[in-house]
């Protein structure tokens, strides 16, 4: 019963292929589902050449109509390893008003939420760039777990320093994921006193993988990558454990925030 948002706040660090690893490196027992949710378009329909539809708008168009809690799940297709996925639209347009349709409710009302619910279901939320204005920021802040990508280098911390206070209110349990070389992440955590979960090393071959351009799942499982996107998984699993309160709670405290 897991509901994860991953996002970035400048340029493309890797938030689609973050969403994609963790949700096939997360521990065998659960069902993990990874919806594309990026106002500014999806990439998976283009990257594995999956079909339109069904995928964010059909989720969208029927959530109008119906409440089920299986209705995330009837409108995802399936990648090469069996991993399921709600593709996006690769147009800003369409992406934008299924997600402002999506989010009309709260969080945990949401498809995304009703998903969520069952034991062992695993829903990881691929957000793109989040800023103020992001119809996905909703999202952010209900989840278990909002994690934002940033790149290890000085301007990409200056800019994460600089929204510390606007960052601290988007979610309680906000923290981020580093990728590439540059500051450690105990340098990083005590200049934006947020907690660093994972630091992503270069990988190229197993992040081919997950761009849909390596055809091995073993790759990935065998790399680098895989195994910090594995231990990244388990350490949620365990923060989950250990903070048992529901999203509902979490969406309340932050609106009398």
């Amino acid at each position: 019963m897991t509901l994860i948002a991953i996002g970035s706040l400048k340029g493309s660090p890797g938030a689609t292929t973050l969403a994609l690893g963790l949700a096939s490196r997360w521990p065998k027992g659960y069902r993990p589902v990874v919806v594309e949710c990026d106002p500014a378009g999806g990439d998976l329909v283009a990257r594995f050449r999956l079909a339109l539809e069904p995928g964010l708008v059909s989720l969208a168009a029927a959530a109008r109509r119906t409440e089920s809690s299986d209705l995330l799940w009837q409108h995802t297709q399936q990648l090469p390893g069996g991993l399921r996925v709600v593709a996006g639209p690769p147009g800003a347009d369409q992406a934008h008003a299924a997600l402002t349709q999506l989010m009309g409710v709260s969080v945990e009302k949401s498809a995304f939420g009703r998903a969520a619910t069952p034991a062992g279901a695993v829903v990881v939320a691929d957000c793109g760039r989040m800023d103020p204005h992001s119809p996905v920021l909703p999202l952010g802040r209900g989840a278990d777990d909002l994690l934002l990508l940033m790149r290890a280098r000085d301007d990409a911390l200056a800019h994460a320093a600089s929204k510390v206070d606007v960052l601290s209110q988007w979610s309680q349990r906000l923290s981020f994921v580093l990728v590439g070389d540059g500051y450690r992440s105990q340098e990083v955590s005590r200049e934006l006193g947020f907690d660093v979960l994972a630091h992503l090393p270069q990988d190229p071959r197993g992040a081919a993988v997950l761009r849909g351009v390596g055809r091995r799942r073993s790759a990935l499982v065998r790399s680098e990558l895989g195994k910090v996107l594995e231990a990244l998984a388990v350490r949620l699993v365990d923060k989950a454990a250990g903070e048992p309160r529901s999203r509902a709670a979490a969406s309340e405290a932050e609106a009398g925030r």
